[in-house]
């Protein structure tokens, strides 16, 4: 059972905010108010907050329903901040194509990544071809690259799918804080309190300003399943490279509420002196659900159940995201081949491109385990806690 406390911050004086609008009497209007028995052609709303930012913090949460005033108190109270309009994107223009022309591609790239928005393919769709999840993903990376100002991201997964919304605030979460940025998160929705992890949340339908000082995230549970090699085509489309898989690959997939989010599979990798090479061959998660860690636990449970079988595990990756996850002193990955380029070369049935920068890994981990970690880790579908 996950569990949120906060803490009442000390009162500081009541910003009230006014806000009047005079109608003129239009035929139309006279008919609603003869129906509702209006006498008043002055519409006035009235809002109150008292909360103060006079501590270190990168996250903060505006939420309450409709109508309760939370982007006019953004407005208000944090005028210095940037809020957050929808971009101009050009429909006849790739995503990445969209960025300020200043901006180097790289710097786009890597902000892209870090929101967890990996998926080379869809940086070259049009803006309006991207899901929900994906375009507020966008949005946000291209808002942190294109300002230094503190953020307010209005209707903050307003209009994703709660579960989208769920990981993409963890996701979104995670950045800030590492990037140490200031970003205020304006929605109407409570349920991702827990995911987002606010240093700071203002309450609009209770009027009531928090901070944290307990914080528990709720697990996550998927399940790793043995899959065929046609599991593929539902993920093939999001894979940077061709859309073609070896048939003669081991295949597994992960499902989340008994939905598959994540492909991995291997084949045998020939060496003239050692018989005991596997290489993992495709590993794709899909974009909603990336940038919270799951292609990298994938990874390593796959890497694991070959590894307890003595087979030794390789991986070569163009993915930055992959590259930069794995190439850590407290990886399990050791780094065999820093970032370059090879020629075109044939590799079984395939051609890497010589444009291509990749790195190569070799799995390392020599963690002793239980037999009861083994035989569990071994059942054909594991629960995994995230």
């Amino acid at each position: 059972m996950s569990e949120l406390n906060f803490e009442d911050a000390a009162t500081p004086t009541t910003l009230k905010i006014d806000k009047k609008f005079t109608f003129d009497l239009s035929e139309r209007n006279k008919h609603v108010c003869k129906m509702y028995d209006i006498s008043d052609t002055t519409v006035e709303d009235s809002f109150e907050c008292d909360f103060h930012l006079d501590f270190d913090w990168n996250v903060g949460l505006i939420v309450g329903q409709s109508g309760t005033g939370k982007t006019t108190i953004a407005k208000e109270k944090l005028k210095d901040y940037q809020l957050f309009e929808k971009h101009e994107w050009d429909g006849t223009k790739s995503v990445i194509d969209n960025f300020n022309s200043n901006i180097n591609v790289d710097d786009v790239i890597t902000s892209l990544t870090k929101v967890g928005f990996s998926s080379p393919l869809n940086w070259l769709k049009p803006y309006h071809l991207l899901s929900n999840g994906e375009q507020m993903r966008v949005d946000l990376a291209r808002l942190l690259l294109e300002t230094n100002e503190p953020v307010i991201f209005d209707e903050f997964t307003s209009v994703v799918d709660r579960d989208v919304a769920k990981v993409t605030s963890l996701a979104v979460s995670g950045f800030i804080k590492k990037n140490n940025y200031k970003f205020v998160a304006v929605s109407c929705h409570h349920d991702i309190v827990e995911w987002l992890q606010p240093d700071w949340v203002y309450d609009t339908d209770e009027k009531r300003f928090y901070r944290r000082s307990l914080w528990q995230r709720p697990a996550m549970e998927f399940k790793i399943r043995e899959a065929t090699s046609d599991s593929w085509d539902t993920f093939k489309n999001y894979h940077y490279l061709t859309h073609a898989i070896n048939k003669s690959c081991k295949a597994y997939v992960v499902e989340y509420k008994d939905k598959p989010i994540a492909f991995g599979s291997v084949i045998h990798f020939p060496h003239p002196k050692c018989a005991n090479f596997k290489r993992i061959h495709r590993m794709v998660v899909l974009p909603d659900y990336q940038g919270i860690g799951i292609g990298k636990m994938f990874l390593n449970y796959i890497a694991e159940l070959y590894h307890e079988d003595e087979y030794r595990v390789l991986l070569t990756t163009g993915a930055l995201a992959f590259i930069n996850s794995l190439d850590r002193p407290d990886s399990d990955w050791r780094l065999t081949r820093k970032v370059s380029t090879f020629g075109k070369q044939k590799t079984g049935e395939f051609y890497a491109d010589s444009n291509r920068a990749t790195a190569s890994f070799e799995y390392k981990n020599m963690r002793t385990k239980t037999m009861d970690e083994i035989k569990r880790e071994r059942e054909e579908q594991l629960e995994l806690v995230l």
